[in-house]
């Protein structure tokens, strides 16, 4: 069983702050998780092929067209500053001259 110290602790951990009631919600909610986990660990699984990619293995090939969905001028209506037909963005790494 899950203690409401553990919680607290993972909370702390986690710099989760819980409220007292919050806590003994995850108390009940994480003890049937392992309560859970205990109920599949006794199932026997001699003889049972391991299970190693639960999707979809194959891989279906379509023909990569890009799609138009706003002309140049629609998509520059929403652009705060432009120069040159190209979205200006600020500069968010700089070079320093000693380095």
């Amino acid at each position: 069983m899950i203690s409401k110290d553990e919680i607290l602790h993972v909370a702390e951990l986690a710099n989760l702050k819980l409220k007292n009631d919050e806590v003994d919600n995850f108390v009940s909610q994480l003890g049937k998780i392992v309560d859970m986990e205990s109920n599949l660990a006794s199932v026997n699984t001699d003889g049972v092929e391991p299970t190693y990619n639960m999707g979809d293995t194959s891989t279906t090939f379509r023909e990569d067209k890009g799609i138009r969905t706003q002309t140049r001028e629609q998509m520059f209506e929403n652009v705060p500053e432009s120069e040159d037909n190209l979205i200006k963005v600020p500069t968010i790494v700089d070079k320093e001259d000693d380095e």
